[in-house]
């Protein structure tokens, strides 16, 4: 069964330019490498021509992988669903670790759009898994590796 792949409009755009600089950049250049290392000779021997072919390999993979993904993804413009409070994909949530009052925020993603370090989380990591259905004011169990996490939701803004 093929599975749809949620993504944010972000997310998408992202992966298409993706697909877009791996077919119209990055296959020409390495067809060229290739070229330019067979006209070195032996290729038995010839470290160049091995690498060229091993990155055109991995470039190719790359494109049916990305392409998979665009057939199967699901856009989801969280600017045009019911802004109705709940915490679906798409939402920044603002949440309070309810023990040392610290606060942080996440945006709910896709899996390829993930980025903890820009404070985008997985639709399927443990927090969105928790948040997700929840409301501004409700308090969420996390369970992660240390122990439960309780949390209260802040805020969900549709952004």
């Amino acid at each position: 069964m093929i599975e749809n792949i949620p993504m944010t409009v972000f997310g998408a755009k992202a992966l298409e330019a993706e697909l877009l600089k791996l077919k119209d950049v990055s296959r020409p250049r390495i067809i060229e490498d290739i070229a330019t290392a067979r006209a070195h000779g032996d290729l038995k021997e010839n470290a160049e021509y091995h690498a060229a072919k091993e990155e055109q390999s991995f470039i190719e993979g790359r494109i049916k992988e990305v392409e998979s993904k665009l057939s199967r993804m699901q856009v989801i413009d969280v600017a045009k669903l019911s802004q109705n409070g709940r915490c679906v994909f798409g939402t920044t949530i603002a949440l309070m670790n309810v023990e040392d009052e610290s606060e942080i925020t996440y945006k709910i993603v896709g899996e390829d759009e993930a980025d903890i370090s820009l404070g985008k989380i997985s639709c399927y990591s443990p927090i969105a898994s928790a948040i997700m259905g929840n409301e501004q004011g409700d308090e969420i169990t996390v369970k992660a590796p240390k122990g439960n996490i309780i949390y209260e939701i802040l805020s969900v803004k549709y952004i």
